[in-house]
């Protein structure tokens, strides 16, 4: 079985950025189940934080970007290819500038921190990608294309008309092959004649013969020589790999690609997203789930009409909760809020979130004579409107617990895309009798 995994203590490195030359720390810090995969840019006053996730896309050239509106991260793809390697879905990078430091233009590094780190297995189940029919993608005379395979295997072949190159190939089996051994210390690459150009540009200003290996005319230029006679074609399955991890979840299935980079390798990924969001995607049964229908809410919960805002708790772990509420055009709010224009209201959302987060942690505690109150909000974001008829799926993660003060972190779905978050702080409180 699959299941959620993050690292057991904090490990940081430092080093130069190869396209913005910015200099940078960066700091992999375990994260609690559920939490997913984030940047965080610490160097700025609020701290955001960027999601590693393909909706978070905003450039492909000759590198991966992500932004949120508000902050960008460079070149993420050797940093998710080595999360990749260890299967790692709960963490938090920590930056304190734009780009992860290049460190020698693999992850080997990376990986090796990560492992010195330790990896802890979280025991939740995962979900997976299992390809069950061809897909294909292609642009600009490159192609990948995903076939059903027992497993995961990369094959890559990449073409370019000079004679040091030529065309080569490389193939990686994740139940054969060590991606440590075999493709992490497979480095960065461009030719001579292009880097005048790149730096016009404003990338590779942190590059240089430590980082990179450069095709001349007539010379391969590395400090070191190639480390595999198919290094570029290992270093392009490197690349496809963590820009394929943005999906969030592994992929079981074949990957044939054909002279493919960053921008083909995420249109591959944000179709197997939608295709995910088809239920391709497979979760392993959680067969010791707790679930609370609405008379074992109604138990923990003081709440009853019209303001008891949770149908159905179809979760209940340690770590967390997953909770349903059905939005009816009878709601009472809908009368004023708004005639016309029917919308539920923010707070009302973020009720609803704190119902399910303290329902289910009364419930799971087994606490009795006590109610949770909501404390404190933390931001807590509204991107997309919810109207009668929508289905709420509310998602909840607990935090620290400290004598009568909680937190937990919540989100609400509607139609597998996300309408609104927070951050609450819970009190308990005893019930009158």
């Amino acid at each position: 079985m699959k299941t959620q995994k993050t690292i057991s203590k904090r490990v940081s490195v430092s080093g130069i950025g190869v396209h913005t030359g910015s200099k940078s720390t960066m700091t992999f810090v375990p994260a609690p189940p559920n939490s997913g995969i984030q940047f965080v840019r610490v160097d700025l006053p609020t701290k955001p934080a960027i999601k590693a996730g393909i909706e978070s896309v905003v450039e492909t050239a000759r590198g991966t970007i992500l932004g949120n509106g508000i902050a960008k991260i460079h070149t993420v793809e050797h940093v998710m290819a080595a999360l990749w390697s260890f299967g790692i879905t709960n963490i938090s990078i920590e930056l304190d500038a734009e780009e992860p430091p290049v460190l020698d233009g693999s992850s080997k590094e990376f990986v090796e921190m990560l492992a010195n780190s330790g990896i802890v297995d979280q025991t939740i189940p995962t979900s997976y990608f299992k390809v069950k029919e061809a897909i294909n993608v292609c642009e600009n005379g490159a192609f990948i294309s995903v076939l059903p395979y027992n497993g995961f295997k990369v094959s890559y072949t990449l073409d370019y008309d000079h004679h040091l190159v030529n065309t080569q190939f490389a193939s990686f089996d994740s139940s054969k092959d060590n991606f440590e051994k075999e493709i992490s210390s497979c480095r960065t690459f461009c030719f001579y004649h292009e880097v005048a150009s790149l730096m016009d540009k404003g990338l590779i200003q942190g590059g240089s013969l430590d980082n990179a290996v450069v095709i001349g005319d007539e010379a391969i230029l590395s400090k070191e020589g190639l480390r595999y006679d198919n290094e570029f074609a290992r270093h392009k399955i490197l690349d496809l790999i963590g820009d394929l991890y943005l999906l969030g979840i592994r992929i079981e299935g074949h990957i044939i690609a054909v002279k493919s980079g960053h921008s083909l390798n995420v249109s591959l990924a944000r179709l197997l997203r939608d295709k995910c969001k088809g239920m391709e995607c497979v979760t392993p049964n959680n067969k010791n789930a707790i679930t609370l229908n609405i008379e074992q809410i109604k138990k923990v919960l003081p709440h009853r009409y019209p303001f008891l805002l949770v149908d159905r708790i179809t979760e209940v772990s340690n770590e967390g909760a997953k909770g349903i509420k059905n939005v009816s055009a009878n709601e009472e709010f809908f009368n004023g809020h708004f005639p016309g224009e029917a919308l539920m209201p923010g707070v009302l959302q973020i009720e609803t979130m704190a119902q399910v987060a303290g329902a289910s942690f009364l419930y799971l505690n087994e606490i009795k004579g006590k109610m949770a109150i909501l404390a404190g909000v933390e931001n807590a974001r509204f991107r997309k409107p919810v109207k009668p008829g929508d289905q709420l799926l509310i998602e909840v993660t607990y935090g620290k617990f400290k004598k009568s003060v909680g937190r937990a972190s919540a989100l609400i779905k509607v139609d597998d895309k996300i309408v609104s978050e927070a951050e609450l702080i819970f009190a308990l409180l005893e019930v009158a009798q």
